[in-house]
């Protein structure tokens, strides 16, 4: 082999070495390369990291949002559906993304001492609830995707336009729940979040938006 085919070779190989690292550096998510990936988007603001969202307020005030029939308007017609309907979010058979709805949940009774954490975790009840919260950034209304498309709030919604302004009563329950987390360092079954209801009753209680 002569000598100028073999120093080609080796300039080849170090071309390919450099652009691997590159490519590793760029999955990694160095911040000395320029081309690299930004920096992971935080799930909650920095005052309220690891809070969670109430699971009581949810099954009574939030859930029913997705059961309901609801004005859709979308590409100039107007028209009803659900959001747990079949080609929406329902959980066997919608196409609407990662958001998931079982529409035949049933209530979980919360004061029944057999319903323990790890019961309510195994229902369906709580599948709606962890999908619906996988669409929030806790404690943020502006940035959470559960209220921002469905009011086509600059994130575009396959299912349309379904609450038209912030002073729809479905969006003003949205807002609270996801603005009143449980206190830090209690879990989405606190009996402090029963407070979210007048009275504090998650059975007896209204659901609370201010």
């Amino acid at each position: 082999m002569s000598a100028s085919m073999q120093s080609c070779i080796r300039l080849l190989g170090m071309s390919l070495v450099a652009l691997a690292t590159l490519g590793v550096a760029g999955c990694g998510g160095s911040s000395s390369n320029p081309l690299d990936n930004p920096a992971p988007v935080a799930n909650n603001p920095g005052s309220l990291t690891g809070q969670k969202l109430s699971f009581a307020y949810f099954q009574k005030c939030i859930n029913p949002i997705f059961l309901a029939q609801l004005q859709i308007q979308l590409n100039g017609t107007t028209s009803t559906n659900t959001c747990s309907g079949s080609g929406c979010h329902a959980s066997a058979t919608g196409t609407g993304g990662a958001f998931r709805v079982v529409p035949t949940a049933s209530a979980v009774d919360l004061a029944d001492p057999a319903n323990t954490p790890a019961v309510i975790r195994a229902s369906d009840m709580y599948k709606n609830f962890y999908s619906a919260q996988g669409e929030v950034i806790v404690g943020s209304t502006t940035q959470s995707r559960l209220l921002l498309k469905p009011q086509l709030l600059g994130v575009l919604h396959g299912g349309g336009l379904i609450f038209p302004n912030a002073t729809d009563p479905n969006v003003k329950l949205m807002e609270y729940w996801i603005s009143h987390p449980a206190p830090q360092g209690q879990d989405e079954f606190s009996t402090a979040t029963y407070a979210m209801f007048t009275p504090a009753d998650p059975v007896t209680g209204t659901c609370n938006t201010q």
